[in-house]
């Protein structure tokens, strides 16, 4: 058999599912840290060859004879196309590196069976266009979280009203939207408002973002970072209301994002905790994406799109330093100094590698994709691209705050040695690389984005035949050369 042939996908996905309820039966911590690394890792590995195979142009049909979707229903809900190709390995690579790097105080903890439950879902989620599909896998996606606080024995209330909340508006909402879509008449205006506020509760934009942080207070740290860092309601936005959404949702949504990245950037220098500070820092940048896609121009959508993949590396690896740094010191304060440098070179390294990184450092993979949000934004309107620049400067600002209070300032004293290990080395090595490598040749990256950005846009034009700048081959050249020209 043609192993270019085998539905990859089908086969992470179905892998994970199998290795939750195993897991789940293993009461030794260390015999379930083995398996459910296994377990992710191999998931990872298909999801890598989907890719491969992806690229390579292997037409569908000829995956359909090995598919078991397409043998129980006829068609295939679940396949990668430009904007998803990325995405799917890289949240199996970030699960799979959330696993490797449990340290064996977090072990315990941290719940293998149903973070690979969770992963089962996250990429069946990623590439799914099915628009009832997709909502039902995001109503079940809520399920997980809700399980890790109760088992924590930790408050639900906040999570519970806002979740059930954005599954009331998101199936009322496209219920609404497809109703009137039958119809002659098109949708009304009123119709995509649910829809929309689903997405900004799911998005965490203000005033709706207080479950973000609580969920970060009460859940392990390694689920938290699982269930937010791949910006789902990002994919939710683009799925759903991009093709359809008239000029002014858009635009709204782009408004209330650009004020939701602004305030929590700003929030971020404030933070006396480690924790809340994360979670206003990725509310920042989550935002930011929403910015680009709402601009509707192909140097927008490039730019956020790419922003989209470097938030999910670089983020996620600065996610896994602080709870690389949680189960060495506890809970960390941002009140004063705490020295941990000469006890932990290496994840101040990275965590301030990560932390640039994610705010567009030059020679870092979000370097290129920070800088066409920035021009599209000042030639779209030159107070977003003020709002922009601000929004990353004090995000820049946030980062180098943190290092300082938590690497220098005093000496830190422990009788134990606090050195990484070698797990979270390979994890630190693996994500460095890919930031690095994003970063000096960004070129194959940014021409994924670009195609993504074209598709997207060209379906937005047959569904609503708005005019998604630019459509003329004349004008469509202008932003590619600007986009290679910021290559070079």
């Amino acid at each position: 058999m043609n192993l270019q042939l085998v539905p990859w996908l089908e086969l992470a996905i179905l892998i994970t599912l199998i290795g939750s309820p195993i897991v789940s039966r293993m009461r030794d911590p260390r015999r379930a840290y083995r398996f459910g690394m296994a377990f992710t890792g191999i998931s990872f590995a298909c999801t890598f060859l989907a890719w491969l195979a992806f690229y390579v142009g292997t037409p569908p049909e000829l995956t359909q004879r090995w598919s078991l979707l397409y043998y129980l229903f006829g068609r295939q809900f679940l396949a990668l196309d430009e904007l998803s190709a990325p995405l799917v390995p890289a949240v199996a690579l970030l699960h799979f590196l959330t696993a490797m790097s449990t340290s064996r105080t977090h072990m315990r903890r941290f719940s293998f069976s149903w973070s690979l439950a969770s992963e089962a879902i996250r990429l069946a989620t990623f590439s799914c266009k099915e628009p009832w599909i997709l909502i039902g896998l995001f109503v079940v996606s809520t399920i997980p979280p809700y399980i890790e606080l109760v088992n924590r024995r930790r408050p639900t209330r906040v999570y519970v009203f806002h979740m059930a909340l954005f599954v009331f508006l998101l199936v009322a909402g496209w219920a609404i939207v497809e109703s009137f879509g039958r119809s002659s008449g098109g949708v009304p205006w009123w119709a995509m408002l649910p829809l929309v506020a689903a997405v900004l509760i799911r998005c965490g934009t203000v005033p709706v973002h207080c479950w973000l942080t609580d969920w970060f207070e009460h859940a392990s740290i390694g689920i938290a970072l699982l269930y937010v860092v791949p910006l789902s309601g990002v994919y939710l936005a683009v799925r759903l209301i991009l093709p359809i959404g008239p000029d002014w949702v858009l635009r709204s949504i782009g408004l209330m994002s650009m004020a939701t990245a602004v305030y929590a950037a700003g929030t971020a220098t404030i933070q006396r905790e480690s924790r809340r500070f994360f979670a206003y820092l990725l509310l920042s940048h989550a935002s930011l994406v929403l910015v680009g896609l709402e601009l509707q121009t192909e140097l927008s959508l490039t730019g956020s799109l790419a922003l989209w993949f470097s938030v999910i590396i670089s983020l996620g690896g600065f996610g896994l330093t602080l709870r690389a740094l949680e189960a060495r010191f506890g809970r960390l304060s941002l009140t004063e100094y705490h020295g941990l440098y000469e006890h932990s070179p290496t994840l101040a390294v990275f965590f301030m590698l990560t932390g640039l990184a994610s705010v567009g450092f030059p020679g870092t993979l979000g370097f290129i994709s920070t800088e066409l949000l920035v021009d599209s934004a000042v030639e779209a309107n030159p107070l977003i691209g003020i709002a922009v620049v601000a929004t990353a400067a004090l995000n820049g600002i946030a980062v180098v705050r943190a290092y300082f209070l938590l690497f220098t300032g005093t000496r830190h004293v422990s009788t134990v040695s606090l050195a990484i290990g070698l797990r979270e080395r390979l994890a630190v090595l693996t994500l460095s690389a890919l930031i690095l490598g994003g970063g000096f040749f960004p070129q194959p990256g940014i021409s994924s984005r670009h195609r993504a950005a074209d598709e997207i846009l060209e379906e937005r034009r047959l569904r609503t035949g708005a005019d998604t700048r630019p459509l003329p081959q004349a004008k469509r050249d202008v932003p590619r050369e600007r986009i290679e020209s910021s290559l070079h």
